[in-house]
């Protein structure tokens, strides 16, 4: 029984009006917040961190962004993306900003179309990134991901930032905010200790 609502509406948690109740991993359905996090891949600190209660993650690369170069003073030259950050618009904004985006091509629906096919409204942003993630270079570029943004993710679970017991944006804005300075004071000993 669907109560009326259609299926595309969020949903929302009845305990924390801020969070939204979102699919998980184990197929399971749980109010949930998003935590983005931006890490610097030499050093491995992380620059920016965004929470949000949406249910995917293509809204949060330009906001990361703008807060780096907030911060620091600089905008990157280069960001690496996971596949659910990659939209068109994304690539586009990014490039605007003189970004150059490297995230994997998402397979296309009609398998006889590769996702370096370049579609007809397609802009040279995006024409460009397609053609870019072909490369060796660009993949190669792409694997130091898994070894910065895979790396604090991991770091993460295993202070335990597995459930939040906090309620609202605010506070779990704290939480993992907390969470990446203690993250960055690790690190911070790591590369000073001979």
């Amino acid at each position: 029984m669907n109560n009326g609502k259609k299926k595309t509406e969020a949903r929302t948690s009845t305990t924390d009006p801020d969070a939204r109740v979102m699919k998980m991993a184990d197929g399971g359905f749980r109010p949930a917040y998003n935590v983005h996090m931006t890490t610097e891949t030499k050093s491995k600190v992380i620059m920016a961190v965004e929470v949000n209660s949406d249910g995917t993650d293509n809204q949060t690369m330009v906001p990361l962004a703008e807060q780096v170069e907030q911060r620091y003073d600089v905008r990157p030259e280069e960001w690496l993306a996971d596949g659910g950050c990659t939209s068109l618009t994304n690539i586009d904004s990014m490039t605007e900003r003189g970004c150059k985006i490297f995230a994997p091509l998402r397979k296309r629906k009609c398998a006889d179309r590769q996702p370096t096919d370049v579609r007809p409204n397609d802009s040279e942003a995006v024409k460009q990134w397609r053609a870019r993630m072909e490369t060796d270079e660009a993949k190669t570029i792409y694997r130091q991901r898994g070894a910065t943004a895979e790396l604090v993710n991991a770091q993460f679970r295993n202070d335990g930032l597995l459930r939040l017991m906090v309620r609202g944006t605010k506070k779990v804005l704290a939480v993992a905010l907390l969470h990446a300075l203690t993250h960055n004071m690790r690190r911070t000993w790591a590369l000073v200790t001979p």
